[in-house]
């Protein structure tokens, strides 16, 4: 690294904004160190009644080798490829000229897609147009939903989720977060149906209903993202309006009112301008496999997160802060996840901090960090998910990969950054500078390194990357717990009630009425009774007789989801009888089972949930099969 005489800062010594892109990417089958893609189109016509995607993607690729005579992308054998050509402009290759292809097997989430090409006509630094024409049906990334799975159920709705590697079965690419291009679209679609995608500019031909899109910034593959069903919006700012059913909307725009706007402000004074022009935010059914997914210009967010105004506080502002870190900047490889994941759960958690106080911040955070010391009390600290820098063999899932410590270890070593600068504040400029210099880049961990070190150079003297016991190569390549956790007594006053109310529980005799009295659950926040729940989980069954369900049942269950679901996991793994109906009817309203797609989206969707109530009603039944075991020998 050198510093910039006349900005101050550092800039990298291959120049600004050159991050060291990876060689291979083992999720990916493609050459795509090959080109350079310089932009791509689709085309694409919607098919509800057969539940199909057919057209085209060209691709403007410049080749950057010599002898390069092969094209090869990500795909997956769900896409039906029907022909392929090429045009080479200014070569004698005006006109398309038809190119011969195979498709080989990759991984069980995806294929390779090898496309022969015209040797005499590719050269390095030349444009070459790459059209395929192709169908898709039933990939991974093709969400289509039957009009009694919407949630208001008159229309049917389609939408795709690319993170991490799915989008090669919405349309072949290269399916890496190493590449950045911009794109344009071309959706075609029945009357009645409105279609988004993550992208900048939008418009509509009503007579044609045809709708028009373009993402003038560059973006990895995942997250190019659809959504086409019945859907109408609302302005809630200046560039961010909310998207839903009818049936939901008025209610997520009460929700939210004007905080995106307010988020958006926070955020900008903390990490510089906001780069995508529109923030805008649709709600989908149940459905919808994840909380959230932070696509350009138009975040996914899953309709149930309405019923707790906290948890959808969090989600968006998570989502917000990738328009800096995880968008703007993105990991390189999926291999270091924790470079969008991590930094932005700091860059949130920043926002939360200077828009709702110290406390409300450090409340979340102990939620957040006693669940990863649960995980890692299943797991055990040698297991090697724990990583940060998390070596998978070809063939692994990066999706598999997607767990707490990508984003709270992640958290901690970024706070650990933030506490070697000595301010946060002066943390918060390094950050801004960090997205000025990377912006619209790949990265690899190695490079956040060195640009840290490099801005702040007595650190780099000092040799605080090797500190022992908080090596940065430890932090990276370590297995178990971070090292460093920031200080969270801020939070005292919110976390301390929580903490002497499950001691209080857990002591050896149950406590008085009155002693009860003293701790108003009404007046908590969602969040402290999760941290209850949650502490109170930790030390289930509890002593047989705890009248922990006369106390507290008819309060919990008129709260959201996020309480009900620990509340239920308390009433089976404590046997509280009388409460068991309850668990029978949170399940028949969450997870509904139609035919087979509605069955596999509720499954993915719901599979946490799912596998605690089964593991725990299993739990039930073994413990009254050793009841009567035992009473039948005495």
């Amino acid at each position: 690294f050198k510093w910039s005489k006349t900005s101050g800062r550092p800039s990298a010594g291959l120049g600004p904004g050159s991050p060291r892109c990876p060689l291979v990417d083992v999720a990916s089958a493609s050459n795509f160190r090959c080109f350079q893609l310089r932009h791509f189109h689709l085309d694409l016509r919607l098919n509800f009644a057969v539940k199909e995607m057919s057209g085209w993607l060209v691709l403007d690729l410049v080749p950057v080798q010599l002898g390069v005579c092969t094209l090869v992308l990500d795909s997956h054998p769900s896409l039906l490829i029907h022909s392929i050509d090429c045009k080479v402009p200014g070569a004698g290759l005006d006109e398309p000229v038809s190119l011969t292809y195979r498709v080989d097997p990759f991984t069980d989430y995806g294929s390779s897609l090898n496309i022969s090409l015209p040797t005499a006509a590719v050269k390095p630094g030349r444009l070459i147009q790459i059209t395929v024409r192709y169908t898709t049906t039933d990939g991974p990334a093709i969400w289509w939903l039957d009009s009694e799975l919407t949630c208001g159920q008159t229309r049917p709705l389609v939408f795709t989720q690319g993170h991490s590697v799915c989008n090669r079965s919405f349309f072949p690419s290269f399916d890496t977060p190493a590449v950045k291009s911009t794109y344009t679209a071309t959706v075609r679609v029945p009357d009645g149906v409105t279609v988004l995608m993550s992208a900048s500019r939008s418009s509509y031909s009503k007579q044609d209903r045809v709708f028009q899109f373009s993402m003038e910034f560059p973006v990895p593959s995942y997250l190019v993202a659809l959504v086409a069903g019945e859907l109408q919006h609302v302005d809630v700012g200046p560039r961010s309006r909310v998207w839903a059913e009818p049936c939901l909307l008025s209610c997520a725009v009460k929700k939210l009112g004007g905080s995106v706007e307010r988020w958006l402000g926070v955020a900008e004074d903390l990490f510089g301008p906001y780069l995508w022009g529109r923030c805008d935010i649709v709600f989908l059914p149940p459905s919808f496999p994840i909380v959230a997914m932070e696509n350009p210009c138009l975040t996914f967010i899953i309709a149930s997160i309405l019923e707790s105004s906290e948890f959808l506080l969090i989600d968006v502002i998570h989502e917000i802060a990738h328009g800096w870190f995880g968008n703007a900047v993105t990991n390189a490889t999926w291999e270091e996840m924790w470079l969008s994941e991590g930094l932005a759960t700091y860059a949130q958690r920043r926002i939360t901090t200077e828009a709702y106080g110290e406390a409300f911040t450090c409340l979340e955070t102990v939620v957040r960090l006693d669940a990863l010391h649960r995980q890692l009390r299943l797991l055990g600290d040698n297991n090697p998910v724990s990583k940060l820098q998390v070596k998978f063999e070809p063939g692994v899932n990066p999706s598999t990969l997607m767990n707490l410590f990508t984003y709270e270890k992640g958290f901690c070593f970024v706070s650990y950054l933030s506490e070697l600068s000595g301010d946060v504040t002066r943390f918060d400029c390094f950050l801004r500078d960090y997205i000025s210099e990377f912006k619209f880049k790949s990265v690899v961990a190695q490079d956040l390194i060195d640009y840290f070190l490099g801005y702040f150079p007595e650190l780099k003297d000092a040799a605080i990357a090797q500190r022992e016991g908080l090596e940065f190569e430890r932090w990276l390549s370590g297995c178990g717990p971070p090292p460093y956790e920031p200080d969270l007594s801020a939070g005292g006053a919110l976390i301390r009630p929580v903490q002497d109310l499950c001691d209080l529980w857990r002591s050896a005799d149950p406590p008085d009425l009155q002693t009860l009295s003293t701790f108003d659950l009404s007046a908590w926040s969602t969040f402290q009774i999760v941290l209850f729940l949650d502490r109170m989980l930790d030390h289930s069954p509890l002593p047989h007789g705890t009248p922990l369900s006369g106390s507290y049942s008819s309060l919990f269950d008129g709260l959201n989801a996020e309480v009900q679901i620990r509340w239920l996991q308390m009433v089976v793994r404590n046997t509280f009888y009388p409460d068991l109906p309850r668990v029978r009817a949170f399940l028949h309203k969450h997870v509904r089972t139609h035919k087979k797609t509605a069955a596999e989206s509720c499954i993915r969707q719901s599979f946490w949930l799912c596998f605690c109530i089964v593991v725990l009603i299993l739990y039930l039944f073994l413990k009254l099969v050793l009841v009567s075991l035992w009473l039948f020998y005495i």
